[in-house]
């Protein structure tokens, strides 16, 4: 199972960074994990939201391969404050789905002002981590951790103590 995480911009926090190189290398037990870091827009200063939404949008399509709006071969999951929230239990019987389903599962993660339209429309599923919300670099750990969870649940490892 090939399991992709692409993130908008870089980390800025070393104990954000550190906490992702821990659960990186604990997943790597259990998947073919990758990340993949879209540089974050030059002179973003200058754009409206919405232009910042659409130029970053772009970059996640090419990531993601996306063709005429098409996706194949893998599922696109948005993290999105408007996606599905779910327990750990109930999520790792979904990623379990997903992954016996599809060849690669990319979870993204994007900027500040989330997602352009066309972004959403190849999406396969959009989840929320929390009704809080978090930095996007906060989110980035917080994943991490509940992917590693999600892996040692679906293998009946005692990480996770329902």
């Amino acid at each position: 199972m090939k399991i992709k995480l692409i993130c908008v911009g870089k980390t800025d926090f070393s104990f954000v960074e550190e906490g992702m190189k821990l659960y990186c290398s604990r997943l790597k037990h259990y998947c073919k994990f990758s990340e993949v870091y879209i540089p974050a827009l030059k002179g973003a200063s200058s754009l409206s939201k919405d232009q910042i939404k659409e130029k970053e949008g772009e970059l996640i399509l090419r990531e993601i391969g996306a063709v005429k709006g098409k996706v194949s071969g893998k599922k696109v999951v948005l993290l999105d404050e408007r996606g599905e929230s779910l327990s750990s239990e109930a999520w790792a019987a979904k990623l379990e789905k997903d992954l016996a389903g599809e060849k690669e599962v990319c979870f993204v993660i994007g900027g500040a002002y989330g997602f352009s339209k066309a972004v959403y429309d190849v999406a396969g599923g959009m989840l929320s981590l929390s009704r809080m919300t978090f930095s996007h670099q906060i989110v980035r750990l917080i994943f991490l951790e509940q992917l590693y969870r999600a892996m040692t649940i679906m293998k009946g490892e005692p990480y996770h103590h329902a």
